[in-house]
């Protein structure tokens, strides 16, 4: 890429794409495409057409999708796969009409079988069943790898795959009902930590930001308490004595493998401007699995997770496990391999990266 090319990313406004954005100008591309949601509507395959012969982009990362944690995936299943498979459809193929230079598709590491060996190696892919609780999204971004790859050998396009591990990072979704872990668990925990010091005035100040399922900082403190309640944060007095509780899904044994938006984002770059689908293809006897894992080659239980957010957000009470729940996968580690021999690795360790998040949440709730 030139720093002039007209560089088009889909979905800029959330974790993946503005990340990627401020990398993009953080290395001095000047020549950014966006759009909202309200302006360009990617489900609309005529909208996307024309926005391609309008603008023209030269370089395209997709990182527009329906995304949500555990609940948000087997709740809206449907949602899931359609509008997923709908805008990667769209936007690949728009891309290929409009013949772009090339194409970043972003997908995600549950792509890979409930059962996959670990760590887990891009040629996993489709050997296995996959975990039932986000299966129609995994779907849909299996379809997109496979259109990508289809893409490149039809008709030469220059389209590639990446999956990274679960990310994190500035404009993380805090919604309780459809966030990730990590973004969950801080927001929990920062709530709990104002009911120990009975701020309400902080806990007002977090629902006006965002409200819980429509509850927000000028509702009555009985609807406040009922709603943090439902979403496992509380004062529980046993004998006399009063503790805050935070309980999580699951039992807290799944491993996961967390990585920085800000890393995401450079490697991404990276790949854009020195790995071409001709790279990828070196010693395959069929072309397939040519996309590329992003993560960082380490792990941590989600208990040991929790307890590190404890400690950085500064909360007292205890933590509890509601086992009712799923685990989902009990592990997703990815063999970044491939990734490090192309000439990249991350940078940014968790324990600094959650307490960068939780600063720049505070931030956002002030």
């Amino acid at each position: 890429m030139e720093k002039s090319s007209k560089i088009f990313v889909a979905g800029h406004t959330g974790l993946v794409g503005s990340a990627i954005v401020r990398k993009l100008r953080e290395k001095g591309y000047s020549n950014i495409v966006t759009r909202t949601h309200a302006e360009l509507e990617l489900l609309d395959y005529k909208a996307v057409v024309e926005f391609f012969n309008t603008e023209k982009p030269e370089y395209v990362f997709l990182a527009a999708a329906r995304v949500g944690g555990i609940m948000a995936n087997n709740t809206y299943r449907a949602q899931f796969i359609y509008e997923n498979l709908q805008i990667q459809n769209n936007v690949i193929h728009a891309s290929y009409l409009s013949q772009v230079k090339k194409l970043l598709f972003l997908g995600s590491s549950c792509i890979y079988p409930r059962e996959s060996p670990q760590p887990i190696k891009e040629e996993y892919l489709l050997t296995s069943p996959l975990e039932y609780t986000n299966e129609p999204y995994a779907i849909a971004k299996i379809a997109g790898i496979k259109m990508c790859e289809s893409y490149n050998l039809q008709y030469g396009t220059n389209f590639i795959s990446v999956m990274p591990t679960n990310l994190y990072g500035p404009n993380d979704n805090y919604d309780l009902a459809n966030s990730h872990v990590l973004p969950a668990i801080i927001r929990k925990m920062h709530l709990a930590k104002c009911i120990e010091r009975n701020d309400w005035h902080a806990i007002r100040n977090d629902l006006n930001s965002l409200p819980i399922e429509g509850v927000n900082g000028e509702a009555l403190d009985d609807e406040v308490i009922a709603v943090l309640t439902k979403y496992g944060i509380e004062k529980k007095s046993t004998k006399g004595d009063v503790t805050v509780t935070v309980t999580l899904w699951g039992s807290g044994k799944p491993l996961r493998e967390f990585l920085h938006s800000s890393d995401m984002a450079d490697a991404c770059v990276f790949i854009m401007e020195k790995v071409n689908f001709s790279d990828l293809l070196s010693g395959m006897p069929q072309v397939r699995n040519t996309h590329i894992n992003i993560g960082i080659g380490e792990d941590i239980s989600i208990a040991d997770l929790a307890q590190m957010v404890k400690e950085v957000v500064g909360f007292n009470g205890e933590i509890l496990w509601d086992r009712t729940k799923p685990d989902g996968t009990y592990r997703k580690l990815l063999d970044v391999t491939k990734l490090h021999m192309l000439g990249w690795s991350h940078s940014t360790e968790l324990a600094s990266g959650i307490r960068a998040l939780y600063q720049d949440y505070l931030k956002r709730n002030s």
